[in-house]
């Protein structure tokens, strides 16, 4: 059921016709409620994440992660007489990053540290006080996405709003869409009222596959996990791979986080927001053929 916002001008005059404007429902309040707690878990989440990579920021692949091993990504730091640089390398290419990662200014002075201050939870050097944030958020965002993945199988929404219908998966829709989406066209009028292929793809790939393995690599982190479940470290070749898939997927998360916020405010900001919060979403009677 559709609620009239905004009539057309005066037929019997030769004034231009506004597009009439509608509100649709969009977003259930259970959907809704689920994203914004999302929000709120994941940036926690982020910034904890950063203070407990601190402690050891390396990446390994495989059954050993110690200093004496060899890592495939650092952010690092090395002296020069007096002067501290930092670098971050990934393989074979080294980058400087002094100021920024590696080495920061801190009161003044350049402090060793991968990440800086005002980017972890808490701010200070604290790996316990990193792991308590991020162990309450982690559960947090776990209990949360049962209750969405519950919600989605039972009332329909991963059928009815996120699987992509089969013409939105021809080669020529998809590329239509990312050429359209490259040049910052948007779709209007019905054509608006479901998510186009690029945002159902993208969605469901977070849902199903960044989150559950986000969640999963996290819990084989876990000393205790491991002794309840001893196949865990296993599955992802050990638990210092484990914690690199784990930092990767939080990277990819937070590339889809940026892309997703910089499609929300050029689509129409308010708009969108309004659907994540009222659940109505305003869509325009107006002419959609090409």
């Amino acid at each position: 059921m559709t609620t009239p916002v905004l009539a057309g001008a005066d037929a019997g005059n030769d004034t231009p016709v506004a597009p009439r404007r509608r509100l649709i429902r969009r977003h259930s309040l259970v959907v809704r409620l689920t994203h914004w707690l999302n929000v709120t878990c994941l940036s926690f989440l982020l910034l904890s994440g950063l203070q407990i990579f601190n402690a050891h920021p390396r990446l390994y692949w495989g059954q050993y992660g110690a200093d004496a091993d060899h890592a495939f990504f650092e952010i690092g730091n090395r002296a020069d007489g007096d002067t501290l640089h930092g670098f971050l390398r990934a393989g074979p290419l080294r980058i400087d990053t002094t100021g920024v990662l590696g080495v920061s200014n801190e009161d003044g002075s350049p402090t060793a540290r991968a990440f800086p201050t005002w980017i972890t939870i808490p701010s200070y050097h604290d790996l316990g006080a990193g792991r308590r944030w991020h162990f309450f958020f982690a559960w947090l965002l776990f209990f949360n996405g049962l209750i969405y993945l519950g919600h989605g199988i039972l009332r329909g929404h991963f059928r009815r709003d996120l699987l992509p219908d089969r013409d939105q998966l021809s080669p020529r829709h998809l590329w239509r869409e990312i050429v359209d989406h490259a040049r910052l066209r948007f779709a209007h009028g019905e054509e608006a009222r479901r998510y186009n292929a690029l945002q159902k793809l993208s969605y469901m790939a977070v849902a199903f596959v960044l989150l559950p393995l986000m969640v999963l690599t996290g819990l084989t982190m876990s000393p205790g996990v491991d002794a309840a479940f001893p196949f865990l470290p296993g599955l992802f070749g050990g638990r210092p791979s484990a914690r690199s898939i784990h930092f990767v997927t939080a990277s990819l998360l937070v590339a889809f986080v940026v892309v997703h916020v910089a499609m929300v405010i050029l689509s129409g900001l308010w708009n969108n927001l309004r659907s994540m919060i009222t659940g109505r979403y305003a869509i325009s009677d107006e002419d959609t053929s090409p």
